[in-house]
């Protein structure tokens, strides 16, 4: 029987609830099995208020969570309540939000899970609370034991997406633009699609950063003394790599069928085509680590929390693709064996 996925709280004032409650309601279309690491009381709560007949079993273990699911949405229990109600997040939530995420953690790792998929955070309040990571990323990246370099990677049917630089002001972003960087995110991009994606020879479109990837330098030397040398370097390590391309026109229905993955030099250079693709479905994935993580490609949405209209396609989609990765990663893993 395979592994069932963990599923953290997020914040407990935002969409998280709903959008899991409704995923468990979809379950009959082939979903993989889940379990929460939240509130039972809570999750029980929100499911009557809006009067959909989801329910709530908690669990002593995520061993019972795939014999349970079929009949109710399994929950192991928090040590901890959270305060926060729809919309109105509380501050004193954020060791209840990090202890779901540090117990999810730690079943995958444990082998108790097959992989992590994680609600959104409110990141502002988990800083007022001292949290002091950018956010999911750097602090999963932590608890898998530290050096290590996450990359992010959005997903949708029709497009991978890498921002080689992430949550950084357009102007830091450019300056911060490296060889180095763009070779070891490509080299983790080019393992995690063979390891995780099955895909044995995957090929990357690297994007340039100015406008028409620079015009041999007339628009922009960034291509000629940072792009086309880390493009090179990948090649001499076997990793198909192409470009630097324009960004303008890489990303069109038959450009986006030459590769598999697209390396983007900042933050709204990836994820506006994949948004523009697919706005609801997107999945946002984390590359590099030792075990699997995915996440709805959303936020909180505190502004329409509890009024049952959040939709959960992007949280469905994440699950889906987690139980695929997690099971590529297992398959890969016993044929060395």
């Amino acid at each position: 029987m395979p592994l069932p996925l963990a599923v953290t709280m997020g914040e407990p004032a935002g969409i998280g609830g709903e959008i899991v409650l409704k995923a468990w309601l979809a379950r009959a279309d082939g979903l993989p099995a889940f379990y929460m690491r939240d509130d039972p009381e809570r999750l029980a709560e929100l499911a009557m208020r809006l009067e959909w007949p989801v329910p709530v079993r908690p669990i002593a273990a995520p061993s019972e969570a795939v014999g349970v699911f079929p009949a109710a949405l399994p929950v192991v229990p928090l040590d901890r309540s959270p305060r926060g109600r729809s919309g109105q997040p509380d501050p004193t939530d954020a060791p209840a939000i990090i202890a779901s995420i540090d117990a999810a953690v730690a079943d995958v790792r444990g082998g108790h899970a097959a992989a992590v998929v994680t609600n959104p955070i409110h990141k502002d309040g988990l800083y007022r609370a001292g949290f002091h990571h950018p956010g999911h990323t750097e602090y999963l990246a932590e608890l898998a034991g530290g050096g290590l370099t996450p990359v992010m990677m959005l997903v949708c049917p029709e497009l991978r997406v890498v921002p080689v630089t992430i949550h950084l002001p357009l102007r830091r972003a450019i300056d911060s633009l490296s060889f180095d960087a763009i070779v070891t995110t490509g080299r983790i991009t080019a393992t995690a699609l063979r390891a995780e994606f099955g895909i044995p020879a995957p090929v990357l479109a690297i994007a340039g950063l100015n406008p028409h990837a620079g015009e041999a330098g007339g628009l922009g030397r960034e291509e000629i003394d940072i792009i086309e040398p880390a493009i090179a370097a990948l090649r001499s390590e076997g990793i198909d790599a192409r470009g630097p391309l324009a960004a303008d026109t890489m990303f069109h229905a038959q450009a986006r069928q030459s590769y598999d993955a697209a390396l983007c030099m900042y933050h709204d250079q990836a994820l506006i085509p994949i948004k523009t693709i697919d706005f609801h479905s997107g999945v946002n994935v984390t590359l590099g680590l030792p075990f699997v993580r995915t996440s709805p490609d959303h936020g909180t949405a505190f502004a329409i929390a509890g009024k049952g209209i959040a939709r959960a396609d992007s949280l469905i989609a994440a699950l889906r693709l987690a139980a695929e990765m997690a099971a590529t990663r297992r398959a890969r893993s016993e044929a060395r064996f």
